[in-house]
């Protein structure tokens, strides 16, 4: 037969007199160290640890405030920032897709080297004598090509000049007409300018007498010019100056439209994106 275990009694409770007896392990370790019992008529009220460090103390309630909402005004800041960056890529975003499609559409095209000359040239009181001024009146008629655009149109504004000058020397300016210029569209128009005081040296005389006499005297024909396409009836660029500047030859100066020479055209003129 197999063996029988006995349970084991518990043992005796301490009895009061060596429950109330502590060790110096006991009287040593402070978690056994306990306050003393309140006095009666007392009342212990216990507050949350997280709660008495959130409430700061009355004198410094103030700058844990200005404090505390920096975080806040920082975010705030933030987010105006990158909302404003987003707009301001989208209106960027939106102009350059609206921009690429009126390209598209109308194909505009900037004034080129062709789209001046000068078909003649009247110059008169133009002397050749040996005072110190030589007073001019000059009349050009002027050809602006726009047949390279065939959907936009030209404004050619107020403001332009138009300016002859011989060996550097200036002879006349005077304005350019302001005329809107339609899409495929030649237009010859008769530019005239007043006579300036211009002091030629003595050699200039005798070579401008010279090459009167080979009738083929060189001149320059600048012109600046304020100038904006027009993309249909509502649409317009911003206006843009264009510089040109042509030589040629006449062979009189009687004051009769002279025979002109054309030997080409420089226009100098900004990109067309530059126009937007």
């Amino acid at each position: 037969m197999a063996d029988r275990v006995h349970p084991t009694p518990p043992p005796p409770p301490p009895d009061a007199a060596t429950a109330t007896e502590t060790t110096p392990l006991q009287e040593q370790h402070p978690s056994f160290n306990r306050p003393p019992a309140p006095a009666p008529g007392t009342y212990i009220i216990q507050i949350p640890k997280d709660q008495v460090l959130r409430v700061p103390p009355p004198d410094r309630a103030r700058r844990y405030a200005k404090l505390a909402a920096r975080p806040a005004r920082r975010r705030r800041l933030r987010r105006a920032c990158c909302l404003a960056s987003a707009a301001l890529l989208l209106l960027i975003l939106l102009f350059t897709a609206f921009a690429g499609a009126v390209y598209l559409v109308f194909r505009p095209r900037a004034p080129a080297f062709s789209a001046f000359s000068v078909s003649s040239l009247s110059i008169t009181n133009l002397t050749l004598s040996s005072s110190s001024s030589s007073p001019a009146i000059v009349v050009a008629d002027v050809r602006a090509d726009n047949t390279r655009n065939r959907k936009a149109g030209i404004e050619y504004r107020g403001g332009g000049e138009v300016t002859v000058a011989y060996a550097g020397a200036v002879l006349a300016a005077g304005p350019w007409p302001a005329f809107r210029q339609p899409p495929r569209n030649v237009t010859v128009f008769a530019a005239s300018m007043a006579g300036k005081d211009v002091a030629l040296t003595e050699e200039q005389r005798r070579q401008l007498g010279r090459e009167e006499a080979a009738r083929a005297v060189p001149m320059t024909v600048e012109a600046t010019v304020p100038v904006r396409v027009r993309l249909g009836k509502v649409l317009r660029t911003w206006t843009v100056d264009v510089r040109a500047t042509c030589h040629v030859e006449v062979d009189r100066m009687d004051g009769t439209p002279a025979a002109v020479t054309d030997r080409g055209c420089r226009v100098r003129v900004k990109p067309l994106w530059w126009w937007w």
